[in-house]
This record gives structure tokens, sequence and C-alpha cells, in this order.
């Protein structure tokens, strides 16, 4: 399910009748907080209506590379020394920024609730995370955001490029808010906002996802016409 407005009501409403979900598009670290408490909802409901909680599961999925790509594209167009020095830090920073959010809301006491429930957490899922610009290490985005309880979908190139040098050195996200914050900081103060920046690729991906679901409809509508009986 999307993590858009429209989709945080039916992640409430499709965990609650016991179904796993991925929910997919994050980029803003507001509306990952929505959807977290879409899903505490979502489960919420499900306990009222006697469900297995533990049978329950969900990931959030936090895209990475594309907030890079965004931003690396606008202070490019910049070009000052400022803008060149913050390029490739804002997707990392705000995926640690994610993960502190996760923990947060993954210590209140809404969530202590549901854990004595036998609930899961909702795990962080790092997508969209090969790296675009050759100009950076190619796991890049596997090294930064090594954490507990994390899901990193690799495509196969970054897959194989972590297998082969990867620096897997334990937790790369404690300790680093501080300094995430200050990266994103420093991009705002640029002129360019990160409130129209995740906007701008919500929108995109929803559409690249609409585009391949009509792809998907029309391959299969041609296939059961192939293959139904001709009549006469």
């Amino acid at each position: 399910i999307p993590a858009t407005k429209a989709g945080l009501p039916a992640i409430t409403e499709v965990i609650g009748l016991g179904i796993s979900v991925n929910v997919t598009l994050i980029f803003s670290l507001e509306r990952y907080r929505e959807v977290m408490d879409a899903y505490l909802a979502g489960l919420e409901k499900a306990k009222e209506r006697g469900l297995d909680l533990s049978k329950i599961h969900s990931v959030a999925s936090f895209f990475v590379s594309r907030v890079d790509t965004e931003i690396d594209k606008r202070l490019d167009a910049l070009g000052t020394p400022e803008a060149k020095a913050a390029r490739g830090k804002a997707g990392v920073a705000n995926a640690r920024l994610a993960y502190e959010a996760y923990e947060e809301v993954f210590s209140t006491d809404r969530w202590s609730v549901l854990d004595r429930a036998q609930a899961n957490k909702q795990r962080p899922l790092w997508a969209s995370t090969g790296v675009k610009d050759p100009a950076y290490k190619d796991t890049l985005y596997v090294d930064e955001l090594v954490a507990p309880n994390t899901v990193n979908t690799m495509p196969e190139a970054t897959l194989e490029a972590t297998e082969g040098h990867g620096q897997i050195t334990g937790n790369t996200i404690a300790g680093t808010y501080e300094q995430s914050r200050a990266e994103l900081d420093a991009v705002e103060k640029l002129g360019i906002a990160y409130d129209d920046v995740v906007q701008l690729l919500e929108d995109e991906g929803v559409e690249k996802f609409e585009s391949s679901w009509n792809d998907l409809l029309k391959s299969t509508e041609a296939e059961l016409q192939r293959l139904a009986p001709s009549e006469g």
C-alpha cells in the first residue's frame, strides 16, 4: 500500500483485518510517523477483534537514493562550494532520522500495550538502495544504514558489491541523529525545501506505480484474449 494520504486509512483497515502489509513509497519523516500511527491503529483494531497479533507483520519501505538524486540535482544547479559540499548526504541523513522516529514510536506506552499482546514491530525497510551517482561508493546505502530490526532491499548489483567489499561494522545509525539533522538543515539553508522535494518524489512514485499497474493489466488482458477459445 503506498504511503499516501489516501493510503493511510487503508493501512489501518487491512492490518485490522489481520493482513500483513508492505507500506511503500515513504520519503518524508512526517509521513513515516503517520504510517507508524496507522499501523498501531490497525493492530489495536485487530486486538479488539480478538485476532492473533503475533501473526501480523509489516514493513515500512523508506526510500533512500531517490532523495539524494533529487536534492543533488538542485544542489548542482546552485553550483556553489556549499552546495557541492552538501551532495550525497541527504538520503542517508533522512533515513537515519526515520530510524530515530521508529525508535521513539516503538518505545511508547501505546506500543507497550500491543507488545504485551505479542504484536510485531513494523520494521523499517530501506528501499531504493542502489547508488545512482558513480561518484559515490556503491555500497553507501548499505554500509551507512545498519541497525537492529531493519531490512535492506538491495538490487542485485548492490548485493554483489556488498558481498565483495561492503563494510558492515555494526550499528552505523546510533549516535548520528544530531549530525543528520545538521545535514538536512544545511540543504534547507541553501534554499532547497525539504517538503517540496519529498512531495515531488511521492507524486512521481505514485505515477510510476500506476503506470506499472496499467501495463500489467494490459499484458494480462492480452494474454487472456490469446488463450480464450476462438468462436465458431
